[in-house]
């Protein structure tokens, strides 16, 4: 059986299990977040006892498998293609950009998406979120070769934007933290050592009503999981069950001028500028009131298969 972890409600009861086909078998230890899971499943080298049991998926309510005590770290313009569209020249940008999503906003991959009244210019981003193993306390030096020591599991991230707010008020976290804007799951898949390989060939893909907007391999991340949590340690520190999410591939409904106009940007009157820039976002295709957007992260041999989140955008009531 797959160490594919999810968490669920089935009546009055929130329990977790591994999926198996249709079917979930109920683990015999129960966890009140997503960090005793980890943290159990680090103790025991990922087996994880299970009950004599099935429960079928279709009578429970699948819930996020990262609890909302857990730290939502993000990274941004982390794919070549995604830096370009957002006006980042990426032989330039030789950092690595960072954010927060409120831990709020973390919601059931099926949940619906409510797109806030005051936001016009909402936007999707699937992401591969990593799940942090040990606790993270003081620099470390991470590389491929003690990576499983510090990343237990993998996840689908949807960072869901409203670029009306991010954009011209410059708040990344505002922008990107309303209710609902954090989808994750179905699906946290535990990984053992020697699958940290699946890492670099994962693909990642996003429709909007079934036309693709989105694809993408992880073999193009900018910046990878080792290089990035090595930075991150000398800066913060994580807990086991945290989530990072790794940056979106190109394809977001998202136009940011190139750096050239940006340049031509700065001569004109604040207002004036942002102005041009409402008038450009109203003609690119962001979500509406009944889109349905669907998300997917597989590996190449269909070895990993994180399942498929569903949102449907409606508007706030």
């Amino acid at each position: 059986m797959s160490l594919n972890v999810v968490r669920y409600q089935s009546g009055n009861v929130i329990a977790w299990g591994l999926l198996d086909g249709d079917a979930i078998v109920p683990l015999k230890n129960q966890f009140d977040s997503t960090a005793e899971l980890i943290r159990f499943a680090d103790e025991n080298s990922n087996v994880l006892p299970v009950e004599d049991r099935t429960v079928p998926l279709s009578q429970v309510t699948l819930l996020s498998p990262v609890t909302r005590n857990q730290q939502f770290v993000c990274q941004g313009a982390n794919y070549r293609q995604h830096m370009m569209e957002s006006g980042v020249d990426p032989d330039a940008k030789n950092y690595n950009m960072i954010f927060r999503k409120a831990s709020s906003c973390i919601v059931a991959a099926d949940s619906d998406v409510v797109k806030p009244a005051r936001v016009r210019f909402l936007d999707y981003e699937v992401e591969l979120g990593l799940i942090i193993k040990r606790p993270i306390t003081q620099a470390i030096d991470v590389t491929s070769a003690n990576l499983a020591d510090y990343v237990a599991a993998i996840v689908i991230v949807n960072d869901y934007s409203a670029r009306d707010i991010q954009i011209p008020e410059f708040q990344f976290y505002k922008g990107k933290s309303f209710r609902t804007f954090g989808p994750v799951g179905p699906i946290l898949r535990l990984l053992q050592p020697d699958e940290m390989r699946y890492l670099d060939d994962l693909q990642l893909k996003l429709t909007v009503n079934g036309e693709t907007r989105q694809q993408d391999s992880t073999a193009n991340l900018v910046f990878k999981p080792a290089e990035t949590l090595t930075e991150l340690s000398g800066v913060q520190d994580f807990r086991p069950g945290d989530l990072l999410a790794t940056g979106t591939p190109a394809g977001c409904a998202l136009s940011i001028p190139s750096p050239f106009m940006q340049k031509l940007g700065a001569l004109i009157p604040e207002k004036k500028k942002w102005d041009v820039f409402m008038k450009v976002q109203a003609g690119r295709p962001y979500l509406k009131a009944g889109d349905l957007v669907e998300a997917s992260i597989v590996s190449s041999d269909g070895v990993i298969d994180l399942g498929v989140q569903r949102n449907r955008v409606v508007d706030e009531s």
